[in-house]
């Protein structure tokens, strides 16, 4: 079992699990590898060095050529995404319609999500409807459990 590292266009990093460099180079020209995070397809492997466990490891003096993406950052962000996801409603297509319902009193408040267009999401503002664009990994589009 190969583990890689792997990166999205976005720099979004992540690993991935892969039975041999051949079965890495065959998913990915499928596109079957995909960023957990944005669902990008254009993934690349990082650059990776075996850990040799020499003794006391000396105090590294060279500066860091390439920054990586804060790991924890990604996990917090995922978490919320996922806590937004267990305790709202998905309306779907209806979201400005039943945002404008509930805003109006017409429905019950609770919290929503779904899918607006851009010109539905600034109406919605304009009327002082309080609505906030949340992008959703492909990997959380799934049933919440």
């Amino acid at each position: 079992m190969k583990v890689l590292n792997l990166q999205c266009s976005h720099a979004h990093g992540f690993e991935g699990w892969f039975a041999s460099e051949d079965d890495f180079q065959s998913q990915l020209s499928r596109g079957l590898i995909e960023c957990p995070m944005c669902g990008d397809t254009a993934v690349v492997k990082l650059l990776s060095a075996p850990r040799l466990n020499l003794g006391a490891a000396e105090p590294s003096t060279s500066r860091e050529v390439m920054t990586t993406p804060d790991v924890s950052l990604q996990a917090a962000w995922l978490k919320m995404v996922h806590q937004v996801m267990v305790n709202t409603d998905d309306v779907g297509e209806r979201f400005a319609e039943e945002a404008r319902r509930i805003h109006y009193g017409e429905a019950e408040a609770r919290g929503i999500r779904g899918q607006a267009s851009r010109e539905e999401t600034e109406a919605l503002l304009d009327e002082g409807i309080g609505v906030m664009p949340l992008p959703i990994p492909k990997a959380l589009k799934g049933p919440v459990q």
